[in-house]
């Protein structure tokens, strides 16, 4: 009978990240403010469920290419532990100005 050896698991970093979604005509679009990255879907649970793919496959591009943590650190992510987290929002503030016309 085989026995099989448990491998020692590394656990991968996790990141943090804020999505936005808002609705374009039929589309949903999801935004990532933190990574500048986007996606759409036909409803807000499919927006987000791509936007988590196409932030996955973001980060693993800039991990290949070697540029993953410069990245990070100028989105303004700081590491702690096993994780990324995204700098600390101390407010949050809409605004409404009036738009001047072109002549």
């Amino acid at each position: 009978m085989a026995r099989i050896l448990s491998r020692k698991r590394t656990r991968l970093p996790e990141i943090d990240f804020t999505a936005h979604v808002c609705k374009e005509g039929p589309t949903y679009v999801s935004y990532s403010p933190e990574l500048d990255v986007s996606s759409c879907g036909d409803s807000v649970a499919e927006a987000r469920t791509r936007l988590r793919e196409a932030v996955t496959l973001f980060l693993e591009e800039c991990a290949h290419k070697g540029t993953l943590g410069a990245i990070l650190a100028e989105s303004g992510f700081e590491k702690r532990g096993h994780s990324y987290r995204p700098r600390r929002i101390v407010a949050r503030v809409k605004f409404r100005l009036a738009v001047p016309l072109a002549s």
